[in-house]
Protein backbone atom coordinates (compact mmCIF):
# COMPACT_ATOMS: atom_id res chain seq x y z
CA UNK A 1 0.00 0.00 0.00
CA UNK A 2 1.53 3.69 -1.06
CA UNK A 3 1.15 7.06 0.75
CA UNK A 4 -0.78 7.88 -1.95
CA UNK A 5 -3.37 5.30 -1.18
CA UNK A 6 -4.49 7.02 2.05
CA UNK A 7 -6.17 10.26 3.17
CA UNK A 8 -4.45 12.79 5.51
CA UNK A 9 -6.25 14.00 8.26
CA UNK A 10 -4.73 17.41 9.68
CA UNK A 11 -8.36 19.30 10.43
CA UNK A 12 -12.15 18.74 11.11
CA UNK A 13 -14.10 16.64 13.26
CA UNK A 14 -11.68 13.45 12.98
CA UNK A 15 -8.62 15.37 14.06
CA UNK A 16 -11.07 16.88 16.72
CA UNK A 17 -12.19 13.37 18.02
CA UNK A 18 -9.00 12.09 17.68
CA UNK A 19 -6.74 14.81 18.89
CA UNK A 20 -3.69 13.56 16.33
CA UNK A 21 -3.11 14.87 12.95
CA UNK A 22 -3.30 11.10 11.12
CA UNK A 23 -2.88 9.37 8.23
CA UNK A 24 -5.54 6.18 7.58
CA UNK A 25 -7.05 3.78 5.23
CA UNK A 26 -10.02 2.10 5.86
CA UNK A 27 -11.40 -0.80 3.94
CA UNK A 28 -14.65 -0.88 1.90
CA UNK A 29 -17.82 -2.28 3.75
CA UNK A 30 -19.38 -1.10 7.30
CA UNK A 31 -17.31 -3.10 9.44
CA UNK A 32 -16.57 -3.16 12.19
CA UNK A 33 -13.31 -3.56 10.95
CA UNK A 34 -9.93 -5.46 12.67
CA UNK A 35 -7.51 -2.10 13.10
CA UNK A 36 -3.75 -1.44 13.56
CA UNK A 37 -2.46 1.98 14.86
CA UNK A 38 1.73 2.53 13.66
CA UNK A 39 3.52 4.51 15.85
CA UNK A 40 6.53 5.85 14.03
CA UNK A 41 9.98 6.09 16.07
CA UNK A 42 11.98 9.64 16.52
CA UNK A 43 12.21 12.42 13.37
CA UNK A 44 9.33 10.68 11.96
CA UNK A 45 5.53 11.58 10.85
CA UNK A 46 2.46 9.82 9.80
CA UNK A 47 4.00 8.61 6.57
CA UNK A 48 7.08 6.44 7.16
CA UNK A 49 5.27 3.25 8.68
CA UNK A 50 2.96 3.10 5.52
CA UNK A 51 6.29 1.10 4.32
CA UNK A 52 4.92 -1.81 6.87
CA UNK A 53 1.02 -1.47 5.51
CA UNK A 54 1.90 -4.49 3.01
CA UNK A 55 2.05 -7.19 6.06
CA UNK A 56 -1.12 -6.24 6.88
CA UNK A 57 -4.39 -7.94 5.84
CA UNK A 58 -5.72 -5.83 3.23
CA UNK A 59 -9.40 -5.68 4.77
CA UNK A 60 -7.80 -3.60 8.12
CA UNK A 61 -8.49 -0.47 8.92
CA UNK A 62 -5.18 1.22 9.04
CA UNK A 63 -3.83 4.41 11.25
CA UNK A 64 -0.67 6.20 11.32
CA UNK A 65 -0.50 9.69 14.09
CA UNK A 66 1.97 12.29 13.62
CA UNK A 67 4.03 12.68 17.37
CA UNK A 68 3.05 15.02 19.91
CA UNK A 69 5.74 17.88 18.87
CA UNK A 70 8.61 18.63 16.41
CA UNK A 71 11.90 16.55 16.55
CA UNK A 72 15.10 18.68 16.76
CA UNK A 73 16.55 16.28 13.89
CA UNK A 74 13.45 16.68 11.93
CA UNK A 75 10.22 15.08 11.98
CA UNK A 76 8.38 14.94 15.13
CA UNK A 77 8.54 12.87 18.30
CA UNK A 78 6.57 11.55 21.24
CA UNK A 79 8.21 12.48 23.89
CA UNK A 80 11.15 15.12 25.08
CA UNK A 81 14.61 13.64 24.07
CA UNK A 82 17.14 12.90 26.83
CA UNK A 83 20.52 12.37 25.93
CA UNK A 84 22.04 9.50 27.47
CA UNK A 85 19.01 8.39 29.28
CA UNK A 86 16.21 5.65 28.14
CA UNK A 87 12.79 6.91 28.34
CA UNK A 88 11.02 5.90 31.72
CA UNK A 89 7.48 4.64 31.16
CA UNK A 90 6.46 8.02 32.87
CA UNK A 91 8.21 9.86 30.33
CA UNK A 92 5.62 8.26 28.07
CA UNK A 93 2.57 8.90 29.75
CA UNK A 94 1.36 12.51 27.83
CA UNK A 95 1.65 10.35 24.76
CA UNK A 96 -0.40 7.35 26.02
CA UNK A 97 -2.93 9.47 26.81
CA UNK A 98 -3.18 10.98 23.39
CA UNK A 99 -2.48 7.35 22.28
CA UNK A 100 -5.65 6.11 24.27
CA UNK A 101 -7.62 9.01 23.25
CA UNK A 102 -7.14 8.25 19.26
CA UNK A 103 -8.08 4.14 20.25
CA UNK A 104 -11.10 4.92 21.52
CA UNK A 105 -12.48 7.22 18.55
CA UNK A 106 -11.57 4.96 16.27
CA UNK A 107 -15.02 3.24 16.44
CA UNK A 108 -17.48 5.68 16.01
CA UNK A 109 -14.97 7.62 13.78
CA UNK A 110 -13.82 4.61 11.39
CA UNK A 111 -16.16 1.38 12.40
CA UNK A 112 -12.97 -0.21 14.07
CA UNK A 113 -13.82 -2.99 15.94
CA UNK A 114 -13.09 -2.27 19.73
CA UNK A 115 -12.46 -6.31 20.61
CA UNK A 116 -9.31 -6.58 17.14
CA UNK A 117 -7.25 -3.10 18.06
CA UNK A 118 -3.26 -3.57 17.60
CA UNK A 119 0.20 -1.49 17.73
CA UNK A 120 2.32 -1.70 15.31
CA UNK A 121 5.85 0.44 16.70
CA UNK A 122 9.33 1.26 15.14
CA UNK A 123 11.57 1.77 17.76
CA UNK A 124 10.05 4.99 20.28
CA UNK A 125 6.75 3.92 18.85
CA UNK A 126 7.37 0.53 19.91
CA UNK A 127 8.05 2.16 23.33
CA UNK A 128 5.02 3.85 23.35
CA UNK A 129 3.21 1.16 22.18
CA UNK A 130 4.16 -1.26 25.41
CA UNK A 131 3.56 1.65 27.24
CA UNK A 132 0.21 2.33 26.38
CA UNK A 133 -0.84 -1.74 27.13
CA UNK A 134 1.01 -1.35 30.79
CA UNK A 135 -0.94 2.16 31.25
CA UNK A 136 -4.07 0.74 29.60
CA UNK A 137 -4.78 -3.11 30.18
CA UNK A 138 -6.95 -4.57 27.70
CA UNK A 139 -7.38 -1.83 25.37
CA UNK A 140 -4.88 -3.55 22.68
CA UNK A 141 -5.11 -6.96 21.98
CA UNK A 142 -1.25 -7.46 20.27
CA UNK A 143 1.73 -4.93 19.47
CA UNK A 144 4.51 -5.46 16.29
CA UNK A 145 7.50 -3.86 17.82
CA UNK A 146 10.18 -3.30 15.47
CA UNK A 147 13.94 -2.59 16.47
CA UNK A 148 12.13 -0.96 19.36
CA UNK A 149 12.13 -1.45 23.45
CA UNK A 150 10.15 -1.78 26.84
CA UNK A 151 10.70 1.97 28.97
CA UNK A 152 12.88 1.54 31.47
CA UNK A 153 10.84 1.52 35.51
CA UNK A 154 8.52 -0.75 34.46
CA UNK A 155 8.98 -3.96 36.49
CA UNK A 156 6.55 -3.29 39.52
CA UNK A 157 4.09 -6.12 39.09
CA UNK A 158 0.92 -3.85 37.88
CA UNK A 159 2.74 -2.93 34.94
CA UNK A 160 3.92 -6.25 34.46
CA UNK A 161 0.55 -7.65 34.80
CA UNK A 162 -0.53 -5.90 32.12
CA UNK A 163 1.49 -7.89 29.75
CA UNK A 164 -0.13 -11.11 30.70
CA UNK A 165 -1.56 -12.97 27.26
CA UNK A 166 -0.84 -10.06 24.91
CA UNK A 167 0.34 -10.80 21.60
CA UNK A 168 3.47 -9.62 21.07
CA UNK A 169 5.69 -9.41 18.20
CA UNK A 170 10.02 -8.24 18.33
CA UNK A 171 12.37 -7.83 15.41
CA UNK A 172 15.80 -7.15 16.46
CA UNK A 173 18.64 -6.10 15.21
CA UNK A 174 21.75 -7.98 15.79
CA UNK A 175 23.75 -4.43 14.92
CA UNK A 176 21.46 -2.15 15.94
CA UNK A 177 23.49 1.23 16.64
CA UNK A 178 20.45 2.30 18.54
CA UNK A 179 19.08 -0.37 20.36
CA UNK A 180 21.93 -2.67 21.93
CA UNK A 181 21.73 -6.51 21.53
CA UNK A 182 21.46 -7.13 24.82
CA UNK A 183 18.44 -4.35 25.91
CA UNK A 184 16.59 -5.99 23.35
CA UNK A 185 17.31 -9.43 24.56
CA UNK A 186 16.09 -8.13 28.18
CA UNK A 187 13.07 -6.44 27.48
CA UNK A 188 11.95 -10.08 24.96
CA UNK A 189 12.84 -11.37 28.83
CA UNK A 190 10.67 -9.25 30.66
CA UNK A 191 7.76 -9.76 28.23
CA UNK A 192 8.15 -13.61 28.55
CA UNK A 193 7.95 -13.46 32.27
CA UNK A 194 5.10 -11.34 32.43
CA UNK A 195 3.29 -13.93 30.45
CA UNK A 196 3.22 -12.09 26.95
CA UNK A 197 2.62 -14.65 24.18
CA UNK A 198 5.47 -13.14 22.71
CA UNK A 199 7.20 -14.38 18.82
CA UNK A 200 10.86 -12.77 18.94
CA UNK A 201 13.31 -12.88 16.24
CA UNK A 202 16.83 -11.42 15.77
CA UNK A 203 18.43 -10.65 12.42
CA UNK A 204 21.51 -9.75 11.50
CA UNK A 205 20.82 -6.33 10.49
CA UNK A 206 21.28 -2.43 11.78
CA UNK A 207 17.48 -0.35 13.20
CA UNK A 208 16.15 -1.34 10.80
CA UNK A 209 14.13 -4.36 9.22
CA UNK A 210 15.46 -6.34 6.99
CA UNK A 211 13.34 -8.85 3.80
CA UNK A 212 13.32 -11.92 5.91
CA UNK A 213 11.96 -9.89 8.84
CA UNK A 214 9.10 -8.36 6.84
CA UNK A 215 8.31 -11.95 5.68
CA UNK A 216 8.40 -12.91 9.50
CA UNK A 217 6.20 -9.91 10.23
CA UNK A 218 3.78 -10.47 7.33
CA UNK A 219 3.49 -14.13 8.50
CA UNK A 220 2.46 -12.95 12.18
CA UNK A 221 0.26 -10.55 11.10
CA UNK A 222 -1.76 -13.12 8.87
CA UNK A 223 -2.13 -15.46 11.88
CA UNK A 224 -3.39 -12.34 13.70
CA UNK A 225 -6.21 -11.84 10.69
CA UNK A 226 -7.14 -15.79 10.84
CA UNK A 227 -7.53 -15.10 14.30
CA UNK A 228 -10.00 -12.34 14.45
CA UNK A 229 -12.03 -14.18 11.55
CA UNK A 230 -12.38 -17.49 13.81
CA UNK A 231 -13.23 -14.65 16.85
CA UNK A 232 -16.04 -13.19 14.45
CA UNK A 233 -17.30 -16.26 13.46
CA UNK A 234 -18.38 -17.08 16.91
CA UNK A 235 -20.38 -14.10 17.64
Amino acid sequence: MNVSETRLVADGSALGATGLIHRMWQPAGVGPHPAVVMLHGRSGDEDVMWVFASTLPRDWLIVAPRGLQPDPDGGYTWHPRTPDQWPTLQAFDTAVATVVRLLRALPDLYHADPDHIYLMGFSQGAALAFATAMRQPGLVQGIAALVGFIPTDCADAASLAALKDLLAFMAVGQEDERIPLERSQACARTLRAAGARLEYHEYNTGHKLSAEALRDLKAWWEARGKESLRRSDRR
